[in-house]
Parts: structure tokens; sequence; C-alpha cells
């Protein structure tokens, strides 16, 4: 991949992540609240590293880098060939040449002169290790030739590779869209689409003792300690009272009656979360993924303070209100 893309993506995704964990509060809709200064610390990670792989990068692209690899074995080909190509001119041909003379001179001597010619012998020797230099000089050149045929496969082409390696993939371009979501877009919480194709989540059970209710009517209390309160109070404290929950509309399966007040409840991040759910009854369902306040008394089949209980409200009013900041937890209503 090249440089400039690297270097791209790294600086787009740490401001990206500090875009949305410093100055908005999108950041809750992927993760915890706790989570900020980890998303704070890798944002400014990435654009730590980014600059630095700017800083580190050549003022030109290296000519070899991605698919000019063979390109770039060419040259040192080339360069082979250049000093065998010397070798050859100056070195093997005349070396070459010259020990051919030598030994022709070795010849010579030994035919002129017969015994006698034992230093032109010699002579002739040092001929013929001139001549093997100079075929090491014609085997260099045949390397460099070797390494020019490869540089013409790497640059003339793509008939070779019947690709380009020296451009980036145009797949690659694909990585930018998640980075630039994090800038210009930022997809919508969990709703009801996710709460109707999971079942409602267990609370856990309360081994101690309940407190006392608050004599506040209607009662702000979460979906979380309603459903404790109807299925392990053995004290019934919530019979007959008047509570009031706030969650989104999530229309109920088939044709069940009435639809379920939800709020979505995550441990980590958005992959692991979970719904908690109360079944509202006597009042028409609001649009899907609408945030209301309900107010109600608990009305359901069962034994109340038992896990026989159904958790399900009967409705005296719903009001809408808007969509809290942190969406994935299961907080008190806010009232007048």
């Amino acid at each position: 991949m090249r440089r400039f893309v690297q270097v791209g993506l790294l600086v787009l995704g740490g401001l990206g992540l500090l875009h949305t964990s410093l100055f908005t509060d999108e950041y809750l809709r992927y993760v915890k609240e706790g989570m900020r200064p980890l998303l704070v610390a890798s944002g400014v990670l990435l654009l730590v590293l980014g600059v630095a792989e700017a800083w580190a990068a050549p003022p030109m692209e290296e000519h070899g880098e991605s698919g000019d690899g063979e390109s770039g074995h060419g040259e040192r080909g080339y360069g082979a060939s250049g000093h065998g190509g010397s070798g050859f001119g100056d070195q093997g041909h005349g070396e070459s040449g010259h020990g051919e003379r030598g030994y022709g001179e070795s010849r010579h001597g030994e035919q002129e002169h017969g015994g006698q010619g034992y230093g032109a012998a010699g002579h002739g020797r040092a001929g013929l290790a001139r001549e093997r230099q100079g075929r090491v000089g014609l085997a260099r050149e045949g390397q460099g030739r070797a390494g020019l045929a490869r540089e013409g496969g790497g640059h003339g082409g793509n008939e070779g590779h019947g690709h380009d390696h020296s451009r980036v993939p145009r797949v690659a371009w694909l990585l930018f869209l998640p980075v630039l979501s994090l800038l210009f877009y930022a997809p919508p919480t969990l709703g009801s689409y996710t709460a109707s194709r999971e079942p409602a989540k267990a609370v856990a059970v309360q081994d101690d003792a309940f407190d006392p209710l608050p004599a506040t009517s209607p009662l702000p209390i979460t979906l979380t300690d309603f459903t404790q309160r109807v299925q392990q109070d053995r004290s019934r404290a919530i019979r007959g009272r008047a509570v009031v929950m706030t969650g989104f509309v999530t229309p109920a399966p088939g044709k069940r009656d009435g639809w379920y007040l939800t709020r979505i409840i995550v441990n980590c991040c958005a992959a692991d979360a979970s719904s908690v759910k109360v079944l509202v009854r006597g009042i028409a369902a609001p649009k899907a993924d609408t945030w209301v306040n309900v107010t109600g008394t608990w009305q359901g089949s069962g034994t109340l303070g038992t896990s026989s209980a159904a958790v399900a409200l009967d409705a005296r009013g719903v009001q809408k209100v808007r969509k809290p900041s942190n969406a994935y937890m299961d907080a008190l209503p806010l009232t007048s």
C-alpha cells in the first residue's frame, strides 16, 4: 500500500476518534461512558503514528516499492551488467585478448624456442589466467543482461503480471469509509429492530431484602428495578403503586396484546448489548423506536413477588420525551 494512503488512514482515524469522544456524545453509540479515556488515548496514538509515518517518508517514493520490486532487481542487474560490460570492454575483452595473445606467445615461444621457452611459457600461463578473468567479465555481462530483461518485464508490462503493482488496489480505498464515518456520519443506536429479535435479559437476583419504596407518586423507577420488584420482592410493595418508566417503543411480536417499553444495556460495547422489556397494555402503541415516559400500575398474571409474575404494566398515560444522550443504560426517567 502506498505510504500516503497509510498516513491518511492513520491521521483520519485519529481525528475521527478525537472528534467523536471529545466534542460529541456519539461515542456512547458504540461503547460505555467509561471507555472515553481509552478512545481519546487511541485517537492521540493514531495521530502520532500518522505524523511519524509522514515525517519518515522519503522526498520521493522508492522506485522499487510495491510491484516495482522486479524493476529494482532489474536495475541491480543493470549495475552488474555495467560492471560486466566494463569488464568485457576494458577488462574482459582486453584481458581476454591479451590472454589470447599471451597464450599465443606461449605457443609461439614453445614452437620457436623449444625447451628454452620456459619463460615464454610462463608468460603464456599468465595470459591464460587473464583470459579466465575475461570470461568472468563475459559471465557478469550475461547476468546484467538478464537483469535488464527482468526490468523490462517489471516496467513494460503488465503483460507478464496481468496487473500493475505500482498502484493502490481499488479495494483499499474502502478502508476510508469507516474512518470517514467517524467524522461525518454516526450510525444510529440499536433500537426496536434489535430488541424484537432477542428475548429480554434475565435480571440479577437480589439476595438482600428490598428497601421500602418512597412515597412519591408516580414513583420514578427503572425497568430493571420494576422487574425485580415484580418477580423477587416478597413484600409485594409494588402492588397498587403508580410508577413511571422511560424507554423506547418495541412492537410486540405477532398478534400479542400490547407493546414493549424497552431499554438496551451494554456491558462494554454495542456488540454485547442486551434488552430489558416491560409489556405495556391499555394504550395504543406509538411509533416504533419512539422514546416515551409511561405511567401505570402493575397488572399481570401470576403471583406477585415470584418468577411466575408477568412483567407488565397497565398504562394510564404515555408522554413522548427526548432521546437521552446515553441510550445504553437503564436510567431513571426525567420528570417535571
